[in-house]
């Protein structure tokens, strides 16, 4: 199996991912890991729905999903791993997901959020999540679509953090 892309983008499968990513990095497989989505039939049935015929779409929870990345099931698939939060991703990484890169898409604003870019919100709570990751080893960077630049994601954190 090869990991082509790990992102965190709290839509999940949407227009942005399946015109963009999806043909920038050739992924022929989509996996969703996230307990809510997992557990939303219709929200799944939307997400299988809106994605190309040939492209095959798991949507799991992020245990399921971890376990499902180690099996060798996705072994002859370009898996593009999508989680919806900081929380999910670091739970994929420490649950087995086997990711060393982690693109940050969208993460919207919401209660004691701060926006950042035009695309990225965090809280603290983001912030440690994300730190956690790094410190596991993951390169975290900032990159809305393949077309933009790479930034790394301290850079977006005020100067007294970053």
């Amino acid at each position: 199996m090869s990991i082509v892309l790990v992102r965190i983008d709290n839509r999940l499968i949407h227009g942005q991912v399946l015109e963009a990513w999806v043909p920038a990095v050739r992924a022929n497989c989509i996996v969703v890991a996230n307990d809510q989505a997992a557990s939303a039939p219709f929200q799944r049935m939307l997400m299988e729905a809106a994605v190309p015929k040939g492209i095959k779409v798991l949507i799991g929870s992020v245990a399921e999903s971890s376990a499902l990345l180690s099996t060798g099931e996705l072994d002859d698939f370009r898996v593009l791993l999508l989680y919806a939060t900081s929380e999910d991703a670091l739970r994929g990484l420490r649950s087995g997901a086997p990711f060393h890169e982690l693109n940050l898409g969208n993460m919207h604003a919401g209660a004691g959020k701060q926006k950042l870019s035009c695309t990225i919100a965090l809280d603290p709570e983001d912030i440690g999540n994300l730190q956690q990751l790094e410190a596991d080893g993951v390169r975290i960077m900032s990159q809305c679509i393949p077309s933009d630049r790479e930034r790394p994601w301290k850079n977006l954190l005020p100067l007294s953090d970053g």
